[in-house]
């Protein structure tokens, strides 16, 4: 461990690999409200937060868990669609609210183009917030729907690794890869006419 007059300990939450601090920091003096997101191995969270001198107060949130609670949502809630119709549920929410200006918090996750974030945050300017970003970043339509998936499906199919085969059939039980495009459209128009009926 270092030492020395000079040396100083790391607040807990940067050892931790959980906060960076710079960062934040940058976030907070932005005085706009954070569109958090954090993907987890099975789900996707979103939430609206500002922060305040007593600490963060959430505005309003969405959970991937609730595209199956809500709109009947069959697909997997931790791929590239459900992190979409994610933010789309939480953009919505926060344009209800009154939150329709926000900065994208990604916490320590690298960027990555087209990842979960990214189609978190395409889901939330859809929604109709306006929060500074990059084009580039965003994924493209076709993944958003899910194509990839589809095109994955098929080549494990017309393969012959009988194992791999079996993997993606017990998978994906609920919803054949190819009825997903479908399902996401559909499931996008329930989000966004439940959103539009509670706003009127």
């Amino acid at each position: 461990m270092a030492e020395g007059p000079s040396y100083r300990v790391p607040f807990r939450r940067r050892k931790e690999g959980k906060t960076d601090y710079r960062l934040r920091r940058a976030l907070v003096l932005s005085k706009q409200p954070r569109l958090v997101v954090r993907p987890t191995l099975r789900h996707t969270i979103a939430q609206i937060v500002k922060a305040k001198t007593n600490g963060d107060m959430v505005i309003t949130s969405a959970h991937s868990q609730d595209l199956r609670k809500r709109f009947g949502w069959q697909g997997s809630c931790k791929n590239l669609p459900a992190a979409y119709l994610t933010g789309l549920l939480c953009g919505y929410r926060a344009v209800a609210q009154g939150a329709k200006k926000a900065v994208l918090d990604i916490g320590l996750r690298r960027p990555s183009q087209g990842s979960r974030v990214f189609a978190v945050l395409k889901g939330a300017l859809d929604a109709g917030m306006l929060i500074p970003h990059d084009e580039k970043v965003l994924p493209t339509e076709e993944r958003v729907g899910g194509r990839h998936v589809a095109d994955y499906a098929r080549k494990l199919l017309a393969g012959s690794d009988s194992s791999q085969t079996t993997a993606f059939t017990q998978l994906s039980k609920e919803l054949r890869p190819d009825q997903l495009f479908k399902h996401f459209a559909l499931t996008k128009e329930k989000i966004t006419s439940s959103s539009t009926e509670e706003n009127t």
